[in-house]
């Protein structure tokens, strides 16, 4: 053990006398992209698998090296090539993910303002959400930003209609065929009802200090933390309204302040600042105008 440590002084010792400015670069490129893959992983069910196998990796690594383990040392340089190997099978979405996001990056921004397509929707959404919360009917609705949703159109029953809020209305009724479930909007256009959405496995629910939140409220976190997609809750116990993206949730919404975050959404930000300085523009003033998870 002692010898492993005194190794490993010795090896930073000769990396930093041999340090030059390429190599400064070489370490903050290094350390930029092991920053943006964890930023993109936080709060996901791949950020703890991915600490599992860094410590995995560290352990077996710290044990490889005793020479009084040959046997062991032995398996883990046979064994350890193919670990490696099943790590992009294991993260194969969040890869994707990060893929369309860099396919993405190219695309020229669309106009600051909401399309008219995207205006009719939320008109829609809010005067249908407003109903639904004065009768205490649950609702979830999903709106497709960039990402393709598809994959969960094809879970429930094809509708093509004009969104309106009389059909939503209608769709959530209790106890009607479609009121389970998600509708998923594109555009201005009701694409589908009743779709399956991917539960939510972060603490954000967890660590709410009300217990009213069920399953429309992880599966509207599951789809914002697997896509950019927007999603809009309608609380059947308590009438609450919430608004889910990028796995952070403003509740308590009322009319106004629904209609503007949904505006928001379609906006381009000017100063791009980022994703936080967003929220903080969509929060407003106090947590009267509602709560942010």
């Amino acid at each position: 053990m002692e010898s492993f440590f005194v190794n490993l002084i010795d090896n930073l010792v000769f990396l930093l006398g041999r340090l030059d400015w390429f190599g400064v670069l070489d370490l903050i490129l290094v350390t930029l992209i092991f920053y943006i893959i964890l930023r993109a992983l936080r709060d996901t069910q791949a950020m703890v698998l991915l600490r599992g196998v860094l410590l995995l990796v560290a352990l077996v690594s710290l044990l490889s090296s005793l020479e009084l383990l040959p046997a062991f040392s032995w398996l883990v340089q046979t064994t350890l090539p193919a670990l490696f190997l099943a790590i992009p099978v294991i993260f194969a979405p969040e890869i994707r993910r990060a893929l369309e996001r860099l396919g993405r990056a190219g695309i020229i921004a669309p106009d600051s303002t909401p399309s008219s397509q995207a205006l009719i929707a939320i008109s829609a959404i809010v005067s249908a959400c407003v109903r639904l919360s004065d009768r205490r009917h649950g609702a979830l609705i999903v709106l497709r930003r960039n990402d393709n949703l598809d994959e969960y159109v094809n879970t429930g029953v094809r509708l093509d209609a004009q969104t309106s809020p009389e059909l939503l209305l209608q769709v959530f009724y209790p106890n009607t065929p479609l009121h389970d479930g998600a509708v998923i909007i594109y555009g201005s256009r009701l694409v589908a009802a009743s779709c399956v959405m991917p539960l939510s496995a972060s603490g954000v629910l967890t660590r709410s200090p009300e217990r009213q939140m069920g399953l429309r409220h992880r599966a509207a976190l599951g789809i914002s933390e697997v896509s950019d997609a927007v999603g809009v809750i309608v609380s059947e116990e308590t009438g609450s309204i919430s608004v889910v993206h990028g796995g952070r949730m403003i509740r308590r919404l009322d009319a106004d302040r629904l209609e503007n975050i949904l505006r928001a959404f379609y906006q381009t930000p000017s100063s791009r600042k980022g994703l936080r300085s967003f929220w903080r523009r969509l929060l407003g003033t106090g947590p009267s105008q509602g709560e942010v998870h």
